[in-house]
């Protein structure tokens, strides 16, 4: 049979009606190009009897191809009369007939004043020329005569707005609307540089009253790169603090007024430099961050005695003396940079520990370092890094998808949206409130979702129990990984070159050199084998909600409500729940014995602790003889 029998013949109502549902689903006014119009359209709504959404555009596809797509000069002679007669004043320009006149700005009424005269001196000079020498005037002149000019716009603007509040209350409250939300928007905060010249231009309009606003401009402007860090930090302390106030007034703004589409982005915005900013930090204690590997070291170490040589020559010359450098000579400083990233590390936690978890994030977000937890204490963020690398069977497995958690998920970002007001918690409970209210037939969607989710856990965590953990490395490897940046520099990124180069260094250091790679190499055995025997042996069964034990750990005793509770619940048994609850707090009398079998555990435990310790201290020290430490 043939395929062009099947599709539906279209009469001529269809096609009308697939015009004028076509229009219905166009915009109010729509003056885009007809093909943006078109690829905006929803097909879907414009869809009517049996003729699907995919049909009526394909239709429109072939109805299109028909007609002309341009303009006769005729058709643009008819849009022309209508612009003659109906011209486009623009929406400036549509004020209401009883609207009060703005007062001149300072500076007008300077420019009104002065441009007569200005115009009879100098008949040959154009508007545009007499305007830029009389502004130039304006900005010269001083305070205490610009002040004239300042106080009659003053003056006049507390007659307009009068004038404009008495015409708005009494017969246009409507328009009163946006000039109040635009008046109520919280002030900007300033900059620190701001804030600094506004304090020190009062001082220096004292000192001298005659002053203009260049001449102070040029005066502070060259101070402010010069102050002291501790007179700077003063200032970027007020005006975080301004930022912090304004946020919060900025909040309550958008919750009155959500038609302003506000965004969060334009709320948050900084206002430190990048220089202030990593100033602020420093004076927080914020730690310095450690070079990357041996050589950064060296080359920052060195650039500080060559601060007379040009920046162009200097890494030229860095390079050339870690060439004449010694492998274990390059060793050392490779050993110092890596002892100085684990300082950075513990100091980066301690430094996270004692700042708010608002500048927390900003912190880890900077350096891309993800979350931190302050209950983490001792586990840095870059030991998480590595760790998540190698994934051991014991973690903690990851929570089952839920066909609730699913439609949160998908539901939260345009609740967020809707209601900016809504904490966490509080947007948490309303979305459990939304699908404990949705139809079965609506929960069916994520149910379905959250079984093929399953299904496709379960199917990666058994592929990954079936891997096998990384292959150890040798000393050789991990030292060529080290060194490999250095040779392919030497040998312009020719990697066989590099590679013969470096197995021919290998070949002729000593021991003593190959030793910290050794241990490195035995090191990676060890966490080969380590994950090797905790994939082959089965996870650990830990119950929800109780503390894993150690081998030989002393069991916690109970607490002397939980005994007299053992002992006598039997007893009470045919009383209500309720009601031999009470009984058994009323009758108990057990704190002694719980206080003695807290002593006890307490010694069992100081016991079983010393035993363990004995035991690690063993351990190193046979390591270090074995190594030879």
């Amino acid at each position: 049979m043939d395929s062009s029998a099947k599709e539906p013949v279209w009469e001529q109502d269809d096609l009308l009606k697939l015009l004028d549902a076509m229009k219905v689903n166009l915009p109010e006014k729509d003056l885009a190009k007809y093909k943006t119009s078109e690829s905006h359209l929803d097909w879907e709504k414009v869809a009517f009897n049996s003729y699907s959404g995919e049909m009526c555009k394909q239709k429109w596809h072939e109805v299109s191809r028909e007609i002309r797509k341009f303009r006769t000069l005729t058709e643009l002679i008819v849009d022309a009369q209508d612009y003659v007669k109906n011209p486009y004043k623009g929406k400036k320009l549509k004020k209401h007939p009883d609207f009060p006149k703005k007062p001149l700005t300072p500076y007008f009424r300077f420019f009104m004043e002065k441009r007569a005269k200005y115009a009879k001196l100098h008949p040959e000079m154009s508007n545009l020329d007499l305007t830029k020498i009389l502004s130039k005037k304006y900005k010269e002149l001083p305070e205490r005569k610009k002040d004239k000019y300042v106080k009659d716009f003053l003056r006049e603007k507390e007659t307009f707005m009068l004038k404009f509040v008495f015409l708005n209350r009494q017969d246009h409250p409507d328009l009163l609307e946006n000039v109040n939300k635009k008046s109520n928007v919280p002030e900007k905060p300033k900059t620190p540089q701001q804030l600094w010249y506004s304090h020190e231009k009062k001082a220096f309009l004292k000192a001298h009253p005659d002053a203009t606003t260049k001449d102070i401009k040029d005066s502070l402007g060259k101070q402010w790169p010069q102050l002291a860090d501790k007179k700077r930090i003063k200032w970027i302390t007020k005006s975080l603090e301004q930022k912090k106030l304004y946020e919060k007034k900025m909040r309550e703004f958008v919750q009155q007024h959500p038609e302003m589409n506000i965004t969060e982005e334009n709320i948050v915005k900084s206002t430190l430099t990048k220089a202030e900013r990593q100033l602020k930090d420093k004076f927080d204690g914020r730690p310095d961050k450690p070079p990357s590997n041996g050589y950064s070291m060296f080359c920052a170490e060195l650039m500080s005695s060559m601060k007379d040589v040009p920046s162009t020559e200097r890494m030229v010359m860095c390079s050339q003396r870690w060439k004449l450098l010694t492998q274990s000579e390059k060793d050392v400083f490779q050993k110092r940079c890596e002892q100085k990233k684990k300082d950075y590390e513990i100091e980066m936690n301690r430094y996270l520990l004692s700042i708010s978890e608002e500048e927390q994030q900003r912190i880890l977000s900077e350096q891309k370092m993800g979350s931190f937890k302050r209950g983490g204490g001792g586990v840095s963020p870059a030991s998480k890094k590595k760790n998540s690398k190698a994934k051991s069977s014991t973690e903690k497995p990851k929570p089952p998808v839920s066909a609730m958690f699913i439609f949160s998920e998908e539901k939260r970002p345009k609740l967020q949206q809707e209601r900016p007001d809504l904490s966490d918690m509080e947007l948490t409970r309303q979305l459990a409130r939304m699908w404990s209210e949705l139809s079965d037939k609506k929960k069916e969607k994520y149910k379905n979702l959250e079984i093929a989710l399953k299904a496709e856990s379960e199917k990666q965590s058994k592929d990954d129990k079936g891997k096998l953990p990384e292959t150890p490395k040798t000393a050789q490897d991990i030292w060529q990984q080290s060194v490999i940046g250095d040779y392919l520099a030497r040998f312009k990124n020719d990697r066989a070159k590099a590679q013969k180069a470096m197995e021919a260094t290998w070949n002729t250091m000593e021991k003593k050199e190959k030793i910290m790679w050794i241990k490195k190499a035995a090191e990676d055995q060890k966490r080969y084998e380590r994950e090797l025997i905790e994939m082959r042996s089965p996870a650990p069964v830990i119950t929800p909600g109780k503390k894993m034990k150690f081998d030989g750990e002393p069991k916690k005793p109970p607490s002397g409500c939980l005994i007299y509770f053992k002992i006598n619940i039997y007893y009470f048994k045919p009383i209500h729940d309720d009601v031999r609850h009470t009984y058994l707090f009323k009758s108990w009398r057990y704190k002694r014995l719980a206080e003695e079998k807290q002593r006890q555990y307490k010694v069992l435990l100081e016991q079983w602790l010393a035993v363990r310790i004995f035991a690690a201290i063993q351990s190193i020290q046979y390591l270090r003889k074995y190594l030879n430490i």
